[in-house]
């Protein structure tokens, strides 16, 4: 049944590489069941109903994913997404939550559309290839710049803005010891992948999680809440207490329209829309591109699905009570890991919703655990750099835009839109127009990314 349904062997993959992919997928992905709670709680949303919301969102999402699409592709809601949901649309523009989620329902319902109507479809077919090798490079960069941050490795400086962990001082126990162990981490994982051992990443990250828990049973791990180092040991193994979900299941609808500005709505509403739809043109570019899915003029078969399965999941997001879901870069994570069809998305599916009564258990796999994971991945997904001409510079330079602004602005749509915008107009003034193929659509992008940058 999995092999006619899933079509394995025509996609060279078997049902446990498919299951290792997934597992290694989720455990890349799990820290979001920890993190936007703690994030939209600052919205004065219930954390526990958020964790809930979270969990069941990403389930559906993925499972969309998997069913409709077939793809290796996770899920969940997105992180920046979820901070400007917080603290520009709650906070700064003193919207209640409701309305901050009624706006992502919108947006969702905009997603749609855009996807029956082949406009997504066309967007991601009208980014040139190099520029699809680049998103697929920068993300590598960010997700490892990522790894790096959550392992605590790299850190903020005053000075330098970042700067490398010092392993010393009064938090050396927690932070530092954390960090020494994110290092082990990295290196189990590079044996592991240098020796091709099936499922390597998964098991450097139940490994460096055992380390932890040893350590911390031994008094050399000592946890710092004020420094954001957690208990790496289970509180528990499950919970069965779901009444909280009721505070934010259903809420989108029970706002009071009357405080409702229809032009600050609309430009929050547009913000969730724009940021969303590059952010998952990004990830789909970047992981079936590592996946070595995008055909010979660099399209990615079945897409209509994939974007549409995307667009449900933030509907049913927004209903359910977070911010908008969307399509996970870590999902490169089980690609790297063998994962080829839609049975990795299902078995990260079904631990997302495992995860909604074993969150105790999930909410304690600590950071520099999954760091090591991100890190790797990160260079795996450098490989695409290898895929650019850089003789030619009206590709090249566009392309290094693209890559080093994902994670120094820290944001994929970022690097999309100045890699867009420098490729059209070097193209374009130095007369390389025709020889291009500069289409109309990326004319078009160029303009509204330098009006975004103007406007918003």
């Amino acid at each position: 049944m999995m092999e006619k349904f899933f079509k394995l062997e025509e996609n060279g993959t078997t049902v446990k590489t498919e299951v290792i992919a997934g597992f290694t997928t989720f455990m890349t992905m799990a820290y979001i069941l920890a993190v936007n709670p703690n994030i939209l709680s600052a919205a004065g949303m219930d954390p526990n109903a958020v964790m809930i919301a979270t969990a069941l969102a990403s389930f559906v999402g993925t499972l969309l994913m998997a069913v409709l699409a077939n793809y290796p592709f996770a899920l969940a809601p997105g992180m920046g997404l979820n901070a400007y949901f917080a603290y520009s649309v709650v906070i700064g523009m003193d919207y209640s939550w409701q309305i901050a989620l009624f706006a992502v329902f919108v947006e969702g319902i905009l997603f749609i559309a855009l996807s029956l109507t082949n406009v997504r479809e066309a967007i991601f077919n009208a980014i040139p290839m190099t520029l699809k090798s680049a998103v697929s490079a920068g993300i590598g960069l960010f997700i490892a710049f990522i790894g790096l941050q959550d392992a605590k490795l790299i850190v903020h400086n005053d000075s330098t803005l970042v700067t490398y962990q010092t392993f010393k001082g009064d938090t050396f126990r927690s932070v530092g010891v954390g960090a020494i162990l994110a290092l082990v981490g990295i290196l189990i994982t590079a044996i592991l992948l240098v020796k091709q051992v099936k499922g390597g990443i998964l098991i450097s990250i139940l490994a460096t999680w055992l380390l932890g828990i040893l350590c911390e049973l031994a008094g050399i791990y000592v946890p710092s809440p004020d420094a954001g180092m957690y208990s790496v040991i289970p509180a528990g193994i499950a919970s069965l207490d779901f009444s909280s979900f009721q505070k934010t299941f259903g809420a989108v609808f029970t706002i009071d329209f009357s405080s409702l500005h229809i032009w600050d709505f609309a430009i929050v509403m547009f913000s969730f829309l724009f940021v969303d739809l590059f952010d998952t043109l990004g990830a789909l570019i970047g992981v079936s591109s590592k996946a070595d899915m995008l055909d010979e003029d660099g399209k990615l078969p079945r897409i209509k699905p994939a974007l549409l399965s995307d667009a449900i999941a933030t509907c049913i997001g927004a209903l359910f009570g977070t911010s908008t879901t969307t399509t996970y870069v870590e999902s490169a994570s089980g690609v790297t890991a063998g994962g080829r069809t839609g049975l990795t998305s299902l078995t990260t599916a079904l631990l997302f919703l495992l995860s909604v009564v074993f969150s105790p258990l999930f909410l304690s796999i600590p950071s520099f655990a999954i760091a090591p994971a991100l890190i790797i991945v990160g260079f795996y997904m450098m490989g695409s750099v290898a895929k650019i001409d850089f003789e030619d510079m009206g590709d090249a330079i566009p392309a290094f835009l693209c890559i080093i602004a994902m994670p120094l602005a820290y944001s994929i749509s970022e690097g999309i839109s100045i890699g867009v915008i420098s490729w059209t107009l070097i193209n374009l003034l130095t007369g390389k127009a025709s020889e291009k193929r500069i289409s109309v659509l990326m004319y078009f992008l160029t303009f509204v990314f330098i009006l975004k940058y103007i406007l918003l």
